[in-house]
């Protein structure tokens, strides 16, 4: 008898699902098809033979190096304990894959078919019939259905997040797996079904999946861990018998036989590394570095280029990030004159060579920012939340007008810290109550960030502000974060051009004490729930935006973070060994379509050899 655990919220929920199934379509009624798109219909055709971006004609060796920064404990990605490595996806298949030059389309990988009920209340997946794990071992609708109870059930809160408004799963039979849905409305939910990693049931039979681990772990996908050297190295090898290598999804990727990630204490020695050529592959993040610190004779020699790849993707939100945990960011009027105090100009002029945009929506660089007043089809959402919303989301056009010049913005901040119950007492401010100064600690794992934060203290410090700078390692850090232990860290909101359930972790009060969950601000408010949940049931592209919208209004007005900055490219530095096909995906850079050039490289190793 096939292993059929249910995964069900609660006897209701079930009994729910039941019901309407009786209602939703006969799965012998609904056709198969190759691949599932938000809305519409997938761009490429069954029977397409390979990505657009992807050469099947791409050799295969070499190896790519890559740095990763602090240090590593665990090679289990998915839980809540441990510090995991870098890369671990690699060796993981998922039912269905992406195509980065869509917006949102999936295709099979692990399922060769998918039947998606009229009504979105089910979904189901024929695995394919070649489907192995590396031990040789068959993928069954078995594994499906325990890597989906796995995750939900022991993993990181994100998974059940995710996978709120899956009901049930089952195995229908060996190659079958069926999942009931909720009547949530959400049209990603089938989709993002598909992203699910498939873990080995037979392997983890015995073991302690919540347990950090440093073993290799078993998976099915293009590459197997090869090469553990905890906090220091870590080597996935191509699989040359992987099952899904002719895949149309795969076809000419997963080329690069040694994917190698090394670890450096921060990214200044990993620049040098690069440099140096340790490394053979850098994306920059630091402005700076990337105007100043590539004048070196490798690159002057033509061995070493630079790229600057558009992204089509939204922005997203890189922030400082207030924990409103701390009765210090409860006040929305401390919060607001904190982002007085930010002075983004003077950074891109002094520190950033002029390269970035002010960041000011949670959905930058995307027709999902809020901009002016709300439109009718906004106001529809955020009307029957009005006495829970301050009256500005209604009156005052975004982006949020503060005054260009340091000196008047740091005054209105002042009025504001004032109204808030603060004075100014010997050149520090206090709590006007307690006597209490207000103390602010911006917590860091990377040195190369401080020059950053320094302007904004100093800023804080004329305010009568105390702040200051606390860095750490990396694991004491994600160690602080699982349990909200700081004030203000730069964190990250990142978004897709489809924005969906991941929403719920980021700001929904299920998730504010969740350990680990990916809501770092805190926030526990039923409106922005709601507005999370009109957004995750939209159903077309504009009820997706004016949702997304209504969202982003609500979130900038509470002054939540700080935002920072964004750039709509990838810095890519590289020692000329690698081969591409352009034109490059339009959403989402796709490296496992890269390959080594044999000739190429061995200049470049000659090179290094004889320095």
């Amino acid at each position: 008898m096939p292993f059929i655990p249910r995964c069900c919220l609660s006897s209701a929920l079930l009994a729910a699902a039941l019901l309407s199934s009786a209602w939703a379509a006969d799965p012998s009624e609904v056709p198969t098809v190759h691949g599932l798109a938000l809305y519409g219909e997938p761009g490429l055709d069954d029977g397409f033979e390979h990505f657009p971006h992807a050469d099947p004609q791409a050799p295969k060796g070499g190896s790519l190096i890559r740095s990763a920064i602090g240090s590593f404990d665990s090679t289990n990605p998915f839980i809540i304990r441990g510090t995991p490595a870098t890369g671990l996806t690699e060796i993981y298949d998922t039912l269905l894959t992406q195509n980065p030059d869509e917006p949102f389309s999936m295709y099979g990988q692990l399922a060769q078919g998918i039947r998606l009920d009229p009504d979105r209340q089910w979904i189901e997946f024929d695995l394919h019939p070649d489907a192995r794990f590396h031990d040789g071992e068959p993928v069954t609708a078995d594994d499906v259905v325990f890597s989906f109870t796995t995750l939900t059930e022991q993993g990181q809160p994100f998974y059940s997040a995710y996978y709120n408004d899956v009901i049930e799963v089952r195995a229908i039979d060996e190659d079958t797996v069926h999942f009931d849905l909720a009547e949530s409305e959400s049209r990603e939910l089938p989709l993002i079904i598909g992203q699910l990693p498939i873990l080995p049931a037979h392997f983890w039979e015995g073991r302690d999946f919540k347990a950090t681990t440093r073993d290799s772990l078993l998976g099915s996908g293009p590459y197997r861990i090869a090469e553990v050297d905890p906090g220091r190295r870590i080597v996935y090898q191509r699989v040359e018998d992987y099952w899904g290598q002719d895949l149309p999804v795969n076809r000419g990727r997963h080329n690069i036989d040694r994917l190698v990630y090394d670890y450096y204490r921060d990214q200044t020695v990993a620049l040098e590394a690069f440099k140096a050529g340790n490394l053979d592959m850098r994306i920059e993040s630091s402005a700076r570095n990337w105007a100043t610190a590539y004048d070196f004779p490798a690159l002057e020699e033509g061995l070493v280029k630079r790229l600057e790849i558009p992204d089509g993707q939204p922005a997203g939100m890189q922030a400082y990030v207030m924990n409103l945990r701390r009765e210090t960011f409860q006040d929305v009027r401390v919060r607001e004159a904190l982002n007085l105090a930010f002075d983004f100009d003077w950074l891109n002029r002094n520190l950033f060579y002029g390269a970035y945009e002010r960041t000011e929506s949670y959905f930058a660089n995307s027709q999902m920012a809020a901009e002016d007043l709300p439109s009718e089809a906004e106001l529809a959402l955020l009307e029957p939340h009005q006495d829970s919303l301050p009256e500005r989301v209604f009156e005052q056009p975004l982006p949020v007008e503060h005054p260009e010049e340091m000196r008047p913005r740091l005054g209105r901040a002042l009025e504001l810290l004032r109204e808030a119950g603060y004075e100014t007492r010997d050149g520090k401010l206090v709590d006007a109550q307690s006597g209490e100064p207000l103390q602010l600690e911006v917590l860091l794992f990377d040195t190369q960030f401080e020059r950053v934060v320094q302007p904004l203290l100093r800023n804080l410090s004329r305010l009568g502000i105390e702040g200051r700078i606390r860095v750490v390692d990396v694991n004491q850090y994600l160690n602080r974060l699982r349990r909200f232990d700081f004030d203000i860290i730069v964190g990250s909101f990142p978004q897709s051009a489809n924005p969906g359930n991941e929403q719920r972790d980021f700001w929904t009060s299920p998730y504010a004490d969740v350990p680990q969950s990916r809501n770092l601000i805190g926030l526990a408010d039923p409106t922005i729930d709601a507005l999370v949940e009109k957004l995750i049931a939209a159903d077309s592209r504009d009820a997706l935006d004016t949702a997304a919208q209504a969202l982003d209004r609500v979130l900038r007005w509470g002054f939540y973070v700080i935002p920072q900055w964004h750039l709509g490219q990838t810095r890519i530095a590289l020692w000329d060994k690698f081969g591409w096909q352009e034109p490059f995906p339009e959403y989402t850079l796709d490296l496992a379509a890269w390959w080594v050039d044999p000739e190429r490289a061995a200049v470049i190793e000659a090179r290094q050899r004889n320095r």
